[in-house]
């Protein structure tokens, strides 16, 4: 029986979107379905930090941090618009890891790698600027290090994009409702979550990247039996008023051997966290608790000049991350590294479960995953994205000023705080929603902040956006920029955007 699809991907995240795009560059067919909005749940929710996680070294992670650390430049070069490095602060503090451990540490970081793009770790003075600007005078020595920074939410998209434009499928607001073994096919009904309207689908091969819900689809959805074990460990944050001028990023030591980043966060304000509390509630109602609040406010305000209090913050985000349970006897020392378990194969159609990962490795999962499955798939080619930017992505690292005021130039109502926040979400596609504008009112409707009629199409017809939420939070940090009144209005007029365009194509 010839299925409809190679590949059906259940889970519209960061692993499920680069799975699709890394599949369908090698020819396959493809479908994914995202039972909400992408990166409607975790993969929003990280630090939004592309690195090799200095503190997995402690807990003898060297493979994941060698994996890490050679990532960053490679997703940097393919996402300059939404990737860029930054520079990170690290306090030393006497009463917690010694400085000849801090400094083995990061010679490690700093050689594990194969950097060549990012500069190197030294050791600096925090009661000098640039250095003491933000931190308690009683801090007198630390050291500065290199990783990335990313959108990690528009990276997301950006695969699902990427992906798109090559030929594979992608179905947000459809929930994967079963799956059944159909001889040598999965024959998988799927419903639209907005229509209420189920399709069957058949596809060689299902790949469940469901992110939180990997264990609920493997075992209820696709029926089978799975052991498996996973740890659900909530990770909060908190943005509070930008509390430091420079460009830095802060990383502090805590008492209980966590540690919490302070970085800057959308121009004028700071985002700190993150916490790891395990987590056993109602996953589509994950909030952050009071006392994480109050425990990034206490560690952050433990270094920081300016003192925080709860009252100080404006937003806060909580993801649960889905962990491969190793065992570890706390939530922080749990591995960060992912697992991938296949089931079936030969004349039984393959089931592969993505158990954990990270923003950082999520290319190179994607490529292990196709590993597995190179038996039951046709692929024309072999590795591919290691090297092809990304939409939006195409120019150089260091090309991004230039970018911005090239767009100026073509444009000249831009004013510059306008035109580099359209290269940092969009990169070079931002000209294709300008197209023939000449002024600001060729943009149509303003919704709020720079927010404008032409964005908002764009985001509705080439990036799944359906509402306010998904569009202000996910597609941008424009939430942080609107009033709730003008997010209302803007919710309105995705609605009526969508059903005229729906009685449309009817």
């Amino acid at each position: 029986m010839a299925a409809d699809y190679d590949l059906l991907i259940i889970g519209g995240g960061i692993n499920g979107t680069g799975i699709a795009r890394d599949a369908v560059g090698r020819g396959a067919s493809v479908l994914l379905a995202e039972m909400g909005d992408l990166a409607g749940a975790t993969s929003s929710a990280s630090t939004k930090l592309i690195h090799g996680g200095l503190r997995y070294l402690e807990y003898y992670e060297f493979n994941l941090v060698r994996k890490a650390l050679k990532e960053r430049e490679v997703l940097w070069r393919a996402a300059p618009h939404i990737a860029w490095p930054l520079r990170f602060i690290l306090p030393h503090h006497k009463d917690l890891r010694p400085a000849w451990l801090l400094r083995l540490g990061l010679f490690l970081y700093d050689h594990l790698g194969g950097r060549k793009l990012l500069p190197a770790t030294k050791t600096v003075r925090l009661d000098q600027a640039p250095y003491s600007q933000g931190l308690k005078k009683l801090f007198r020595k630390g050291f500065e290090y290199s990783d990335c920074w990313v959108d990690d939410a528009r990276l997301v998209v950006l695969n699902a994009r990427d992906a798109a434009d090559r030929g594979a499928k992608v179905l947000t607001r459809t929930k994967c409702i079963s799956a059944r073994r159909d001889g040598t096919v999965w024959s998988v009904v799927l419903k639209d979550m907005t229509s209420g309207e189920e399709q069957t689908v058949t596809a060689s091969v299902l790949v469940n990247a469901a992110g939180p819900w990997v264990a609920e689809t493997l075992n209820r959805v696709a029926g089978t039996n799975n052991n498996s074990k996973i740890r659900q460990v909530k990770g909060s944050h908190i943005i509070v008023p930008r509390l430091f001028d420079h460009d830095r990023c802060f990383i502090f030591q805590n008492g209980d051997g966590r540690i919490v980043f302070a970085i800057p966060y959308e121009t004028d304000f700071t985002l700190i966290g993150t916490t790891d509390v395990d987590y056993h509630d109602e996953l589509g109602e994950v909030q952050i608790s009071q006392d994480e609040i109050e425990y990034l406010c206490k560690a952050a305000s433990e270094y920081l000049e300016k003192s925080i209090a709860p009252d100080d913050v404006v937003h806060t985000y909580s993801g649960v991350r889905p962990l491969y349970d190793d065992g570890a006897k706390d939530a922080k020392a749990a591995t960060r590294d992912y697992v991938l378990e296949l089931e079936g194969g030969e004349d039984n159609p393959a089931v592969l479960s993505v158990f954990g990962g990270k923003i950082t490795t999520y290319r190179k999962l994607s490529e292990q995953v196709l590993a597995k499955l190179e038996p039951y798939l046709p692929f024309k080619r072999g590795v591919w994205t290691a090297y092809a930017p990304l939409p939006g992505g195409d120019f150089k690292v260091d090309e991004f000023d230039d970018q911005v005021a090239n767009l100026q130039k073509d444009f000249p109502f831009l004013d510059k705080t306008f035109a580099t926040r359209l290269i940092r979400h969009y990169g070079t596609d931002a000209r294709l929603f300008l197209g023939e504008a000449r002024t600001v009112a060729d943009l149509g409707r303003c919704f709020g902040y720079n927010l404008y009629e032409v964005e908002v199409k764009w985001l509705i017809e080439r990036e799944w956006a359906r509402t306010s939420q998904d569009l202000l939070w996910r597609r941008s940090k424009l939430g942080l920029r609107l009033s709730k009144e003008e997010a209302a209005d803007l919710d309105t007029y995705m609605s009526d955007y969508l059903a005229d365009r729906a009685g449309a194509a009817a």
